[in-house]
Order: C-alpha cells, then structure tokens, then sequence
C-alpha cells in the first residue's frame, strides 16, 4: 500500500487492495474490515474465501486487505478501517509483535478487534475482544508424536521447513513439534530454515538441504505448512528421492494439494488447520453484541490425517481453496 497523508489519504488506502462482499445486505448492516496476512498459501487464500461467504451469509459488509505480509501494510489497513468507522475488526498478524499503538487507536474509536489465526505478544490483553485459533503447540506435537510412531524405534534425521520468522505460530509449531520428539534420542533435526509459507522458497530451502546433507541423509521433512511442503516435495523428486516411502514428510494446514499428494504416494500426513476461522468471529461478534460477554480464546481442532482418507479428502476440498 501507498503512504498516506491525512485522513483522506487513509480513506484512499483502504479502497486499495481490498474486497468487498455485502451479500445484498440492508441500509445500517454491520461492516467489518479484515486485515489478512495476504495470500501467500492454498490455506491463505481458502480463509479469506470463507471469510467472505460467512460474511454475505450473515448480511456483513467485509472489507478485505491483503497485508502481502508485511506488517506496515496491516497497519495501514487498520487505520483506514478505523477512519471508515467499521463495526469490528479482524486481523491475521503477520508478525506477534508491534501491534499496541494500531490496536489502541481501535479500542480508542471502540471498535472490537478479533484475532484470527495467530496471536499477538502486548502487555494489554484488553487491546483485542478475542482470539479464535488452533493451538499451534499441540499442531506442532500432533505431527511430531506421527513421526515417532511412524518410526518406530529406527534413527531418523529431520530437515524442517519454518514459516515467517517473528510469528509466534511458527515459535510454536517449533516448539511443539520438538516437544514431541524431545524424548526419542534417535529423531533429530538436524537444519532448519525458514521457507517463508510459500511453496517457491518451500523448494528452494529444500534444495539447499539436499545439497547440505545428500540424499541419504535425509529421513523426514518436517513442514509447517503443506505449501512449504509441497515445493520440498517436487524438490525431491527433481533430486531423484521418492517422497513419501524413501523419505517421510509430515505438514500443517490440509490444503487439497497435499491429500492429492498423499494419494499419489508422495506425502505422509498433514495436520489441520481449519480455514473457516472468520465465520467463528462472526458467531463471537453476534454473541458479544447481545450479552456484553466474549471468550479470550476459541480453539479450533487439530486433526492428523493420512492417506487411507486422502483421495476423499482431495474430492471434499478441492473446490474450497
């Protein structure tokens, strides 16, 4: 987005990379902005799609800005959406830190604030109304704990794909996925890095691993979405490995591609994350606004899925993302 000037400029901004969807909503509907992360992955894309259908379902006005992961650009959003006046809003934050002022300003003009997806690190918990997320620890030990099952016993060396650096759902799908394995002295994760969410830099990480440990050395990949996944994946077999048999690989999100992949033999598992996020806030909103009361935090499921479902699961999705 573009810097801006003044309150017009603001008002400007907000027309800039933004979707609307009012769903035939009537004079005096509630509008709420949403300040996403971007679209980055399948997983990016298919929230902000149900974002918008929740919305029109709902009759609410959704303002959408794509932060193109960049923080100073969901700044700006917020801003232009408290210029506007909007009834509430959603944000995604690309990073955990830095958010005090903005989300001052929105408390400041009494505009409730939901978080989706990820959360944020401030001394103020009053900042946001509420958080509706999976628990990224537990994602994070889901697909560790498969690993170790699925090893049974045998030495196994892990290459892992990070997400943006500074999130703190990346910190915690880290720390979850090491807490899984903490206990097992024959898994270890031997590079790290961070592929960025995209399956572009997902395969380009990869192909610098491969180059790193060669082909033997490594046993699993762990990624912390299926798009980072699904870029290492086509970097091994571009290597001549066999993903999903000569090397195991375990992700989070459950993007269509990836069951399509575990059907073709080429990926493990996945964990869930599910994208419907906006449509919880919406339910959060309504509730709020008749009793006065919000829970801080609603969790949504992690679930593991395999391949004995993947071809199903392929068929479900595929029109969603």
């Amino acid at each position: 987005m573009r810097r801006v000037v003044g309150l017009a400029a603001a008002l400007a901004i907000a027309l800039v990379g933004c979707s609307k969807q009012g769903g035939g909503a009537a004079p005096g509907a509630q509008t709420v902005g949403f300040a996403q992360v971007g679209s980055e992955s399948g997983w990016r894309t298919a929230e902000t799609k149900l974002a918008l259908s929740a919305a029109k379902e709902r009759g609410v006005t959704l303002k959408v800005s794509d932060g193109q992961q960049r923080q100073e650009n969901q700044i700006k959003a917020i801003r232009a959406f408290i210029a506007q006046g909007v009834d509430a809003i959603f944000l995604a934050p690309v990073v955990s830190t830095g958010w005090d002022d903005v989300l001052g300003q929105a408390r400041e003009a009494k505009i409730p604030v939901i978080l989706l997806d990820r959360q944020i690190e401030t001394k103020d918990p009053g900042l946001y109304l509420s958080s509706v997320a999976a628990d990224n620890v537990l994602e994070g030990k889901v697909a560790g704990g498969w690993l170790v099952g699925k090893l049974a016993g045998k030495p196994c060396r892990v290459v892992e794909l990070q997400g943006t650096v500074g999130s703190t759902l990346v910190a915690n799908r880290k720390k979850g996925f090491a807490e899984a394995i903490a206990g097992t002295p024959n898994v270890e994760i031997v590079r790290t890095q961070s592929g960025e969410f995209t399956r572009a830099k997902g395969k380009e990480v990869m192909e610098g691993f491969i180059k790193a440990e060669t082909a033997k050395g490594i046993c699993a990949v762990y990624a912390h979405n299926d798009d980072m996944m699904l870029g290492a994946i086509q970097a091994m077999k571009d290597a001549g490995l066999k993903p999903g048999s000569q090397v195991l690989t375990v992700s989070i999100d459950g993007v269509p591609d990836i069951f399509k992949a575990m059907a073709d033999g080429e990926a493990n598992a996945t964990v869930e994350l599910a994208p419907d996020m906006a449509a919880r806030g919406f339910d959060l909103l309504a509730g709020w606004r008749k009793t006065g009361q919000a829970p801080k935090f609603v969790q949504t499921p992690s679930k593991l899925y395999l391949p004995d479902t993947a071809a199903a699961e392929y068929a479900r999705r595929k029109d969603l993302y």
